[in-house]
């Protein structure tokens, strides 16, 4: 593990398991390390909790907290635990209710998360993309309009276009975070859902591209049902200039490890199958193409944390 001043400053951008991955093997090789996380979830616990509470919902914020925390503890898997039991209690995680009662108890969601990382010896800080209220908004492909994340998720219908309900504003230490950067991180995670949502809070694509900081896409491994049937790395990165007005990526991190048929026969349900590269499509983009095995060696085609973060390290130092 590096210390001390010459470790790299690091932003990463994102939301669900794909940024807690990539943190969890960040976290060994630098402590600059600052999340910017969607608050757009409306489902589950951190749905509840928004609906009930009017807080923020602390679900991905929570798992990027343990993510980033600095030893597994007791403590770690008391933050995750999820309550079984029959009862008003059911289904809520008590990392969640915990940032809900660290809210109200300091006054503000940033301050809560800011108190919650000492207990857990954070490696880095956690920051929510944006303190407004907001939510998820869809135009399906066949015209009709959605609102609320868990509902566009379960649509089922490819996404013709995403926005924000209202319009809002960063947090300013992300601005001052992503200024700051040795390099900035978009993804991995759900592009729609997890991705994109970050890029529309007024000001952040283009505190980005004011940025000159190195920026790196990391693709999905594999696609996603409703968000991204049958899409290329190359089709991912056309979606996220879109929505940022210009081109922010520099380089793309894709994986080229194979995927045995036991886990591709998982995914048959969900009709998702290995991202492909489109390596012309990108190099017409400007783009430099990283390829690298970066599957893990688990039940599921995720990325392996230690491989995504040595890729990443490995190609910050080149830019140095």
């Amino acid at each position: 593990m590096n210390t001390g001043r010459h470790e790299p400053a690091i932003v990463v951008i994102g939301g669900g398991t794909g940024l807690s991955v990539l943190l969890k093997g960040l976290k060994r090789y630098t402590s600059r390390l600052t999340a910017v996380v969607t608050v757009s979830d409306d489902g589950g616990s951190s749905g509840r909790l928004r609906n009930e509470l009017g807080v923020l919902p602390p679900g991905d914020i929570r798992n990027c907290l343990v993510a980033l925390a600095e030893t597994e503890t007791l403590m770690d898997r008391v933050f995750q635990h999820r309550f079984r039991q029959e009862g008003s209690l059911q289904g809520h995680n008590l990392g969640n209710l915990l940032l809900a009662a660290m809210t109200e108890i300091t006054g503000d969601f940033v301050s809560a998360i800011r108190e919650t990382s000492k207990v857990l010896a954070v490696r880095g800080k956690v920051i929510p993309a944006t303190l407004e209220t907001i939510t998820l908004g869809a135009i399906m492909a066949d015209g009709r309009r959605v609102t609320g994340e868990t509902a566009i998720r379960e649509y089922g219908g490819r996404i013709q276009e995403i926005f924000l309900l209202p319009e809002c504003s960063p947090v300013p230490e992300t601005l001052q975070a992503i200024e700051e950067a040795d390099a900035i991180i978009i993804g991995p995670g759900s592009l729609y859902t997890s991705i994109i949502p970050n890029l529309l809070v007024k000001g952040i694509s283009e505190a980005i591209a004011a940025s000159p900081a190195a920026t790196f896409y990391i693709s999905n491994i594999m696609t996603e049902q409703g968000e991204t049937d049958q899409f290329t790395a190359a089709d991912h990165l056309q979606v996220i200039a879109r929505y940022s007005g210009r081109q922010l990526i520099e380089h793309a991190v894709i994986n080229c490890g194979s995927i045995d048929e036991d886990r591709l026969r998982r995914y048959q349900e969900e009709k998702a199958i290995p991202v492909r590269t489109a390596g012309e499509e990108i190099v017409k983009m400007g783009i430099n193409i990283i390829e690298r095995d970066l599957v893990s060696h688990t039940d599921v085609a995720w990325h392996d944390s230690e491989k995504l973060a040595r890729v990443i390290l490995e190609n910050i130092k080149r830019e140095s």
